[in-house]
């Protein structure tokens, strides 16, 4: 029986598959370091109390690919360029997700509307990275090599997650409410069909590294559409609801330090 548990096992107990999916990870984390970094120095003047929260959560992305890149260096191994069909990043920006990498790279503010739409492009992505993080910590929580590292990032996940859940109810209550859930509805939409095609895209790779039969890989291609239809029909809809976190300013103080590993 095929189980998440299973399939990680495999790619954790490979040399080469596993330094594609840690490559791939801190490729992403280091993409959306960059991209904070940039939205946290062209923030609108009216919104520079958020300039220290969304700094908070580049650092700690920058530390995400930091921690990956390290535990690729534990095992004696180095970066392997990411293949374009599995970078998320790259592809939610193609489908006008989130801002553009060539508005960042300009030394013009952004305005309020951008401030949503990164917010709610976030939450969305957030959303994702959490609950994968929990899956990981629930099957590896406790693996000697890797428990570590998960443990943390999932926690910096949380906080992430509940961060763009509070901005942006302040910002609905502020009457932007209309276009912060169009936003996010458009977001969700678009995010599903990338994750699926990444999806697709990081099995192919896996299952040639791992020499997969026929049938099992066929089996996680089904298994990657169904979840694409299920989502499709209703399962992004958790994508979209805001309330209030149990978590409150939860980006409000510095970025935690990357261990050594």
């Amino acid at each position: 029986m095929l189980t998440a548990k299973g399939l990680f096992q495999e790619i954790i107990d490979d040399d080469e598959a596993f330094r594609l999916f840690c490559s791939i990870a801190a490729s992403g984390e280091a993409q959306g370091g960059w991209e904070n970094g940039r939205i946290a120095a062209l923030v609108p003047p009216g919104m520079r109390e958020m300039a220290p929260k969304i700094t908070r959560h580049g650092a700690d992305e920058d530390k995400h690919g930091r921690i990956f890149n390290a535990l690729m260096r534990k095992r004696g191994l180095e970066p392997v360029p990411v293949p374009q069909d599995t970078d998320y990043t790259m592809l939610l920006e193609q489908r006008g997700i989130g801002l553009a990498h060539d508005q960042l790279r300009r030394d013009e503010p952004l305005s309020e509307r951008d401030i949503i739409v990164y917010l709610s492009h976030s939450r969305v992505t957030e959303q994702r990275a959490a609950e994968q993080m929990d899956m990981l910590v629930a099957c590896f929580g406790d693996h000697p090599e890797l428990g570590k590292a998960i443990r943390m990032i999932c926690d910096d996940e949380a906080n992430h997650l509940a961060y763009c859940h509070e901005e942006l109810l302040r910002l609905a209550h502020a009457g932007h409410g209309r276009l912060i859930q169009r936003t996010l509805r458009e977001a969700a939409l678009a995010e599903i069909r990338v994750h699926r095609d990444v999806s697709l895209a990081v099995m192919g790779h896996m299952g040639r590294i791992l020499k997969w039969p026929k049938a099992k890989s066929a089996a996680l291609v089904a298994g990657i559409h169904a979840m694409y239809a299920y989502e499709r029909v209703a399962g992004w809809r958790k994508m979209v609801g805001l309330e209030m976190p149990e978590r409150r300013n939860a980006l409000g103080g510095p970025a935690t330090p990357s261990p050594a590993f």
